[in-house]
């Protein structure tokens, strides 16, 4: 089901063709790797480890890729997939599979060697990337109608490693807030509660296993879509898991034809 409550074309954001003039790969790296260069890493780290696997920069992405990140909102606004949990959660999704068809800049982006370089001195942990058939691998959430909202929870591994979550801003028309709970799962520390509005081009990067968090009901006249990349330690997930995670991710986030999609007689990317 499509989400049309919210146009995103009645926003003051300008309007550009997501794919206009793509930048490719090689010149993601660039920019990012100049980008990147110039934040000090060894002190991020350290605060990324003091906080419990837990970072955010309010000002990270470079302009131009916010402002591509915005166009690929309106050119997927019509596949949004409405989900509603009871207690839990409101909102839409586009899947990874869905973007991949429509603004592929962003599965370009999730790929950065640069990108994922940074991550891992941040984390201190090697990154791979998240397998084809995942469709939280990179993935746009839309909080558009009054009430869109998800609860307390955790970014919970269902693959055999570490499965890290990074948050970008992309639109914030919106009061809604990030709240977060640090150290609830280190022994013998005191859980210490904090709250971010994270703007477009701003960064969330965590251990999801690690971080409590949720994100506040959304107002009348307010719109708020953000863009989660994931990368895991290690790719495998026994079959139990999978079965988990397809069914949390259909009912919650994307509908079973995108997490069961198949190409050729396997799970993949369309």
């Amino acid at each position: 089901m499509s989400d049309t409550a919210t146009p995103v074309s009645n926003l003051h954001h300008e309007r550009h063709p997501a794919d206009a003039g793509r930048p490719t790969r090689d010149e993601i790296d660039a920019t990012l790797h100049a980008r990147l260069a110039a934040l000090p890493a060894p002190k991020l780290h350290a605060d990324y480890e003091k906080q419990g696997s837990f970072l955010y920069l309010d000002d990270f992405l470079p302009r131009e890729y916010t402002e591509r990140l915005i166009a690929a909102v309106h050119d997927v606004t019509p596949a949004v997939n409405r989900n509603y949990l009871p207690g839990h959660k409101a909102g839409g999704s586009v899947s990874r599979h869905t973007l991949d068809r429509l603004a592929p800049f962003i599965a370009d982006l999730y790929r950065s060697e640069a990108l994922i370089k940074w991550l891992e001195a941040i984390s201190g942990d090697k990154l791979q990337l998240s397998p084809e058939d995942d469709p939280h691998a990179y993935a746009l959430y839309f909080y558009t109608r009054p009430g869109d909202h998800i609860g307390w929870h955790y970014d919970t591994s269902y693959y055999k490693g570490r499965r890290y979550t990074m948050l970008l801003g992309v639109i914030d028309d919106s009061s809604c807030r990030l709240d977060y709970e640090l150290h609830t799962r280190t022994p013998n520390a005191t859980p210490e509660p904090g709250s971010v509005q994270y703007p477009p081009g701003a960064l969330v990067f965590f251990d999801g296993d690690k971080l409590r968090h949720r994100v506040t009901p959304l107002r009348e006249n307010e719109m708020r879509v953000s863009l989660t990349f994931e990368y895991v330690t290690n790719p495998n997930m026994r079959p139990f898991q999978r079965f988990i995670s397809n069914m949390k991710d259909s009912i919650a986030y994307f509908g079973f034809s995108q997490v069961f999609r198949r190409k050729g007689g396997k799970n993949g990317q369309a």
